[in-house]
């Protein structure tokens, strides 16, 4: 299985981020990684959506360069660059995790 790519963390751009980062259910998923750590793709806790639709967000957030992806047989973990993040741009993951409650919903 091929694994999938991400940018180095000299390579994040912030306009790249902050698009990522524009949609409420990917918001509502770095929100829940910036709290808890690492999850199974299917432990995300997003409404309404189809697993190829939470796929499509996850791989948004994997190209941005704010997941990490992990590869553990057939199933996939995933957890926020926050060494990488903070280190690029400072304060980022506490904005993240301070996010109000109304719009990670």
């Amino acid at each position: 299985m091929k694994t999938p790519t991400m940018p180095m963390a000299s390579e994040l751009n912030l306009t790249t981020v902050c698009n990522a980062l524009g949609d409420p259910v990917r918001m509502k998923i770095a929100h829940c990684l910036a709290s808890s750590g690492e999850k199974n793709c299917s432990a995300f806790e997003v409404d309404h959506i189809s697993k190829s639709t939470l796929s499509h967000h996850i791989k948004i957030l994997r190209e941005a360069g704010l997941i990490r992806p992990r590869i553990e047989g057939k199933q996939h973990f995933y957890s926020l660059r926050k060494e990488d993040l903070n280190s690029r741009f400072p304060g980022l993951v506490e904005l993240i995790l301070n996010t109000t409650e109304e719009y990670v919903h």
